[in-house]
């Protein structure tokens, strides 16, 4: 695998899913191309689109001639393909604390709150208030269960010194509590937030600095 790959992101500027990966393809300083596919408008539901990705999620990664889905598995091959810097500690105990705080956020919260699920409740009768409410109380208890797993660390990051992956799943659902008024002053949430807000990829892959935002 080189650098000069042709990489092709299809996201979405405010899908914390896609936003996860651009934040890995910035921080492992990937050139890479966007396609945008409106979810709102069901653009990710289209044939073609379908033909790269059938679940009809985002994000999907074209590279090297093969098509990566699924967020989790694309970062990590991110990071298999192109090690420096890295999103993983070495230690095989570290590497799994990290996956485990990523995988909160990835498995148990954002698809809890995503756009199917609250579609979904709305075909039940629940109103947008109670759709919000639902969607803030499930990402509140996902971000104080995260808290707790990295309270163990000083920081600025989740887990020490150096940004992991628990770092790029974390910032975007921020975004995410933000939307749905959600809490988030749990732990060192928001001061891992700041930092992380400080860096060049992390500015890069923002929502509001992709060429599809609103």
């Amino acid at each position: 695998m080189t650098d000069n790959t042709t990489i092709i992101l299809h996201g979405f500027w405010r899908s914390t899913a896609s936003w996860r990966v651009r934040i890995a393809l910035e921080w492992k300083g990937l050139g890479w191309s966007n396609v945008p596919h409106h979810l709102r408008l069901g653009e990710q539901r289209a044939p073609e689109y379908l033909a790269l990705n059938p679940q009809g999620f985002v994000p999907a990664l074209e590279i090297g001639g093969d098509v990566l889905t699924q967020s989790l598995a694309i970062c990590e091959f991110l990071d298999e393909t192109h090690a420096q810097p890295p999103l993983l500690p070495k230690d095989a105990v570290a590497r799994a604390k990290v996956r485990a705080a990523a995988q909160v956020i990835a498995c148990d919260t954002h698809p809890l709150q995503n756009l199917k699920v609250l579609k979904m409740l709305k075909k039940l009768g629940l109103d947008q208030a109670a759709t919000d409410g639902w969607a803030a109380e499930v990402i509140e208890g996902g971000l104080e269960v995260f808290a707790s797993l990295i309270a163990g660390n000083d920081g600025p990051y989740c887990f020490g010194e150096n940004v992991t992956l628990a770092d790029v799943l974390l910032v975007p659902q921020l975004g995410n509590a933000r939307r749905f008024g959600a809490r988030f002053d749990f732990g060192r949430i928001v001061e891992v937030e700041a930092a992380c807000m400080k860096l060049p990829a992390f500015i890069a892959a923002a929502p509001e600095n992709q060429p599809d935002a609103e």
